[in-house]
């Protein structure tokens, strides 16, 4: 018996790093997923675009679980595609539980040499592009009448200030604000929302050449050794990074009944980052 067996998982961002292993996880424990993502390039985002080629194989890692899978090409800014391909899931897989509102893009700059588009596509995606989701999402929950569980992926950046990301910052900030107002609203209908805080994950959001150089910038080149060593001092704990399943494991606790009284929250997985 699984922890979410019956269950249907929505998850964007899901081509790969924590949507990937989000979605595996939540296979792992018995969840039927529906995964989305933009694979395509975002012009202001670090890390590599994903592709469809991506998204296909998280719908394999899923489907070698034994569990139901279907995927989508969609753009969370796009509210009304996002509204439509998630019906189309829910009526492929039959209900929907847990919404993972997870799809997201970094960069870096000081605040004040930002570019516009820099500033307008973090926000357009980080923030309203959660509201999309759970615009998109909570109508069909409610109809349902039988609760769930929103998760969305913030940051430690949403917990404490961080130089070089105040447009990052700013939106993971701004959905602890929308969580919080959701966890009020949807409590008296059994749904629970919270917010993951990760601090830095093994995934291609940190392993890119803009966030090596923010780090390292003084170096010709940099190894990933080299970044490591660069990153420990953020941390508590005696780690650079946390790898994308301590996320997960995070995300499967909100998601099970093991969290059913558990809303409004914002649990950190950081190593200890928002402490220093």
């Amino acid at each position: 018996m699984g922890r979410l067996d019956g269950t249907v998982a929505f998850v964007t961002g899901a081509a790969r790093g924590q949507g990937r292993s989000h979605a595996v996880r939540l296979a792992e424990e018995g969840a039927d997923i529906f995964a989305i993502d933009i694979c395509a390039p975002v012009s202001s985002g670090f890390a590599p675009p994903a592709r469809p080629e991506d998204l296909e194989e998280t719908a394999s890692l899923v489907a070698s679980l034994g569990r139901r899978v279907v995927t989508r090409v969609a753009d969370v800014r796009d509210r009304d595609r996002l509204a439509q391909v998630l019906r189309e899931g829910v009526a492929e897989l039959g209900r929907l539980d847990i919404v993972c509102a997870n799809a997201g893009i970094v960069s870096y700059a000081k605040t004040h040499e930002l570019t516009p588009d820099e500033w307008h596509q973090t926000l357009d995606i980080n923030l309203t592009g959660v509201w999309n989701t759970c615009r998109a999402a909570i109508p069909i929950l409610l109809e349902q009448g039988h609760g769930g569980s929103i998760i969305i992926t913030s940051s430690s950046a949403g917990l404490k200030p961080l130089e070089n990301m105040g447009h990052y910052a700013a939106t993971k900030h701004g959905v602890l604000g929308l969580m919080k107002t959701m966890a009020l609203e949807l409590g008296p209908s059994n749904i629970r929302v919270n917010t993951v805080n990760p601090g830095g994950v093994n995934t291609a959001m940190i392993h890119n050449e803009g966030t090596y150089q923010l780090f390292a910038g003084d170096l010709d080149s940099v190894s990933k050794k080299e970044f490591e060593e660069r990153l420990a001092p953020l941390t508590v704990l005696p780690i650079s990074w946390v790898e994308p399943a301590d996320v997960s494991n995070a995300v499967l606790f909100l998601a099970s009944d093991e969290a059913r009284y558990i809303t409004g929250v914002s649990l950190p997985v950081d190593g200890g980052q928002v402490l220093k």
